[in-house]
């Protein structure tokens, strides 16, 4: 059977399509911040991918590993709070990886796995942070352990996708119940408790998106 190759233009397709997102969950990912946090999740993320739109037709024609990089260099340029240092480091180092020099045929699906397990290093690395502290990482090493556990154990490609987007689901609704020790969340104590944390939400979305546009 044929190594499922993920092409270049599937990883510029995830790039239109977080655009698309950050617009219109925008007001989504405000709701939840606003509850816990400075009320600016929503909108930062929408700067930062209004930055992203503005050299999409340019930056489509470099490797994957460019156009991420460059994706994550405008997060962080234009993105306040924490998710733009996060968010931004995610996508710089997501391409590091891919081992064929111009990247020109994409990635294959080991290198997809270590391209999601890179980018979550350096979000745990950025942010101090693990799991449990009511934070993105409770979306995404749940969905990137199983990720690798699926797709090791047998399972095809999309259906491990799948199921480690379910598994950062259940990691979303599971801060919920989690007392914040990072963030602005951390000085409401256990009155965060009952919240789900924004940024594990657009995590869980983002994961979703690399998902939708995968080929059967």
């Amino acid at each position: 059977m044929s190594e499922y190759i993920l092409s270049k233009e599937y990883f510029v397709q995830v790039i239109r399509d977080l655009i698309v997102l950050a617009e219109n969950r925008k007001d989504y990912f405000t709701e939840l911040d606003s509850a816990i946090g400075d009320g600016d999740h929503g909108m930062n993320l929408s700067i930062g991918f209004r930055e992203v739109d503005k050299h999409i037709e340019e930056w489509k024609e470099l490797s994957v590993k460019d156009l991420y990089k460059n994706v994550g260099t405008a997060l962080l340029d234009k993105v306040g709070g924490s998710s733009g240092p996060l968010y931004g480091s995610f996508f710089m180092k997501f391409g590091l990886p891919i081992k064929k020099k111009g990247s020109e045929e994409g990635a294959t699906f080991s290198e997809f796995i270590e391209m999601m397990e890179t980018g979550v290093a350096i979000i745990k690395k950025r942010g101090k942070s693990t799991t449990g502290e009511k934070t993105m990482l409770d979306t995404f090493v749940p969905a990137v352990e199983t990720l690798r556990a699926e797709y090791e154990g047998g399972t095809s490609a999309k259906e491990a996708m799948a199921k480690a987007v379910e598994a950062g689901k259940e990691g979303l609704e599971s801060t919920r119940n989690i007392v914040a020790t990072k963030g602005r969340a951390m000085r409401l104590g256990e009155r965060a408790i009952g919240h789900l944390d924004p940024g594990a939400a657009s995590a869980a979305e983002i994961l979703e998106v690399f998902y939708n546009d995968m080929p059967d």
